[in-house]
């Protein structure tokens, strides 16, 4: 059992940490409100032009573009976003467990994030280009990601791209997953809400007509289309981050303050059973005097 003189300092180093612990985590709190807003104010816009998508290039009459080409998969490159640091459970873990699933010999990692980049270096993947982002994820950023992944599938480097990613459900529940990137089409990893199935398109006998042209608007669109897509995973893996580090910070400084709690209590008992034992000596002492 320890004696009260190292309970002592135990309690204080303890108290010093939760202090730390609860500094990161209201930090990690004014991090998560800016993140989650930007996040949930982007999501209609992209289901959005996700559902224009498939309206649009299933409705387009003897359109083809390469971007919609369906290849036999030899080899598939994964867009990785992770985080820049970490405390923040098991975020990174399980995100790493989904990216783990691709087969190294043919699959080829675009990382952004830091713990990404590490991740593929500690387990010799191969890497083809590693990406920075902002606490404050721009649009600017994403573009450079998603056009080297257009260029690579374009130059028929890889035969599909996907993006592995952690997707905000709310404060308490992140979600790593898998989505589908290239070839454009359906997105069948992900439910989006108001998007029709494979056969309500089809059975839709809408006339559509495009200006300037079908090969004009949707070159456009596709270009775009990936670009959001992108962004919104950077973001979605922000506010993912900063949600899973203040619910880890803010269950150490619990755990720390249940500790400092039963340290307390153990160094009050072991002082005041000292005390009664000096008390007692002292009797012993002066009824043996008398």
């Amino acid at each position: 059992m320890a004696s009260p003189r190292e309970l002592r300092p135990r309690i204080a180093s303890i108290a010093s940490t939760s202090q730390i612990t609860r500094a990161m985590q209201m930090v990690a709190a004014a991090k998560m409100r800016k993140a989650q807003e930007a996040t949930l104010m982007t999501r209609p816009f992209a289901q959005l032009l996700y559902r224009f998508q498939r309206r649009a290039t299933t409705h387009a009459r003897d359109f083809a573009h390469p971007l919609l080409e369906v290849r036999d998969v030899h080899r598939r490159a994964v867009i990785l976003v992770g985080t820049d640091k970490g405390l923040c459970g098991p975020l990174n873990t399980n995100l790493f467990r989904v990216a783990a699933q691709f087969a190294p010999a043919t699959t080829v990692f675009i990382t952004a994030g830091k713990r990404a980049a590490q991740f593929v270096a500690r387990t010799g993947r191969q890497l083809a280009a590693e990406f920075t982002f902002t606490d404050s994820p721009r649009f600017a950023e994403a573009r450079p990601i998603a056009g080297m992944a257009r260029d690579m599938f374009l130059k028929r480097e890889v035969d599909e791209v996907k993006i592995v990613a952690t997707r905000f459900i709310n404060t308490l529940t992140q979600q790593a997953g898998a989505v589908e990137f290239l070839p454009i089409g359906e997105i069948k990893a992900l439910q989006v809400p108001g998007a029709e199935s494979e056969a309500e398109l089809t059975a839709d006998t809408a006339e559509y007509v495009f200006e300037p042209s079908a090969e004009a608007t949707l070159s456009f669109l596709f270009g775009l289309y990936l670009n959001v897509l992108v962004y919104r995973a950077l973001l979605e893996a922000r506010a993912s981050e900063h949600s899973a580090r203040m619910v880890a910070m803010k269950n150490a400084t619990e755990s720390a303050a249940d500790l400092i709690e039963d340290l307390t209590l153990e160094y009050n008992k072991l002082r005041q059973g000292n005390i009664t034992n000096e008390l007692l000596e002292i009797a012993g002492g002066q009824l043996g005097n008398d």
